[in-house]
């Protein structure tokens, strides 16, 4: 049973967008190590910028 959590931040992440991911990545644990796309666990966590650290600083401070 796979497992797969995707952290991202959310910008331009619609629920179209979310969906896709989560079809193609089911799909690709599939096709390359032939898992069973019904017991495929996806979830996306929408991470605010401010939350998000890199090199000391938040991705908002990166950013601006």
């Amino acid at each position: 049973m796979p497992y797969v959590n995707i952290k991202l931040t959310p910008e331009n992440l619609t629920a179209e967008i979310k969906s896709e991911l989560i079809r193609d990545i089911t799909a690709l644990l599939e096709k390359r190590l032939n898992k069973n796309p019904e017991t495929t666990i996806v979830i996306i966590e929408e991470v605010a910028t401010d939350n998000w650290g890199i090199g000391g600083l938040t991705v908002t401070q990166r950013r601006s």
